[in-house]
């Protein structure tokens, strides 16, 4: 049962994935040059009230994880993260495939 939740968010994460991809490339041909949503203001976008107090909650852990990890990874792009994130789940929770014809001896 867990196994299937967790695939089902990996699988809703990838297609929100796609839908930030499409959505980023009709902004792009529309302003005939590239325009990517960086996954920070999508993260603005959803949480108003709750992103303004990471950045002081994240220093009071360690001031290194803030500026180089986190800065870096709210300037990627949105469908990246979304398909990574999404990927990695559905990794997790994969079968592990049978070795047919090996011994499972030790």
């Amino acid at each position: 049962m867990f196994r299937v939740i967790i695939r089902t968010i990996g699988l809703v994460l990838l297609a929100a994935s796609f839908a930030a991809l499409v959505i980023d490339g009709t902004r792009s041909i529309a302003a005939s040059k590239l325009l990517v949503t960086s996954f920070g203001d999508t993260a603005i976008y959803l949480l108003p009230n709750t992103f303004p107090a990471l950045k002081p909650a994240v220093e009071h852990v360690h001031p290194v994880l803030w500026d180089p990890f986190l800065v870096a990874l709210f300037l990627l792009p949105a469908f990246v993260i979304l398909a990574v994130l999404g990927l990695l789940l559905i990794w997790m929770v994969r079968r592990r495939q049978i070795n047919v014809g090996y011994s499972g001896r030790p």
